[in-house]
């Protein structure tokens, strides 16, 4: 069992990180050390905001905690997760869990050699919609994913695709239970310098497809998914917070005459159609996240969403990107 108590520090300051510390306050198992930033600025709000000590460097903040929570930018997840790794300390990454694969892998082995709880920051399979519907899923063949967001510059230093399509990559990763067989994706940089828009199709080996849009130049923002499987369809609004599962069953000697059926044909009998609205309970999807790894820190079981899950759903999105490469050029 670990610590009754954890002491944890948080990387990075901005808005994420700011999140990040008010939520960590709000989770019993932890005690907030202090941040670091290279902005002192960014150092100060925090500390006048919430009271939290800023510290000179991650080094200084790396030897007072048992945990670190890293909200920097991608490109130094790696150096300051291993860093940390190799203290012996546990670590929550954002996501993407780090630039490249390799990286991600070296994490892997660094947390394997020093028996380190590792969790990545894929938040959205903490929506309480997403988790309302789980249960419900069985066997989805066809998955369509919108994520549409307003123009924010925040996040444009990576595309859209490392910034809002990862986490539909990861959701159906983890609710489609087969290898990825093929990615095809199109997509174009309208503002910045990377692309901006994104639609991928992804094929897996037990014959599911998946087709997702991404996009942060849309006029309204949206996060719905839609999962068709046999005798069942599973929507999640994960902005509204809204599950919808519509089902149906084989309907044995006469129908209700009350309920909402289809004839199938001559032979092949009647289905009923059943509507549900699982209850989505009220819960701050950080929070829960935070929670959680805290823990997997206490009990030493594995984190909801695994180093080697995150790595999986960075492979996804940089074929992703290969696929939108290949065909600009």
């Amino acid at each position: 069992m670990g610590p009754e108590r954890i002491r944890i520090g948080v990387l990075g300051s901005g808005h994420l990180g700011r999140i990040h510390v008010q939520q960590l306050l709000n989770v019993p198992a932890f005690d907030v050390v202090g941040t670091f930033d290279p902005h002192p600025e960014k150092r100060a709000a925090i500390t006048s905001e919430f009271g939290v000590p800023g510290f000179d460097s991650a080094e200084e903040l790396l030897a007072q905690v048992d945990a670190i929570d890293i909200v920097t930018p991608t490109v130094a997840h790696h150096r300051l997760a291993k860093q940390a790794l190799e203290m012996g300390l546990h670590a929550f990454i954002e996501k993407p869990v780090t630039v490249t694969v390799e990286e991600a892998e070296d994490l892997l082995r660094a947390a394997s050699a020093r028996g380190c709880v590792v969790q990545v920051g894929h938040v959205e399979r903490f929506n309480p919609a997403f988790q309302a519907a789980l249960p419900f899923f069985g066997e989805p063949m066809f998955i369509e994913g919108h994520r549409l967001a307003q123009w924010n510059p925040r996040g444009t230093d990576v595309s859209v695709v490392l910034d809002l399509m990862i986490h539909d990559i990861d959701l159906i990763l983890h609710v489609v239970n087969s290898p990825v067989r093929s990615v095809q994706a199109s997509g174009v940089a309208v503002v910045s310098d990377t692309p901006d828009i994104c639609n991928a199709r992804i094929a897996f080996a037990n014959g599911c497809v998946a087709n997702l849009t991404a996009s942060r130049i849309s006029l309204k923002n949206m996060r719905k998914s839609r999962f068709f499987q046999r005798d069942a369809y599973i929507a999640v609004d994960m902005l509204d917070k809204v599950a919808e599962v519509v089902r149906m069953r084989p309907v044995e000697g006469e129908a209700d005459p009350f309920a909402v059926t289809i004839d199938l044909g001559e032979g092949k009998g009647k289905r009923e159609i059943s509507f549900e609205k699982p209850a989505v309970p009220a819960i701050n999807a950080i929070r829960e996240e935070l929670a959680s790894f805290a823990e997997s820190i206490r009990s030493g079981n594995p984190p909801r969403v695994t180093l080697s899950e995150a790595t999986e759903a960075l492979r996804t999105a940089l074929a992703v990107l290969q696929s939108m490469d290949s065909q600009n050029s």
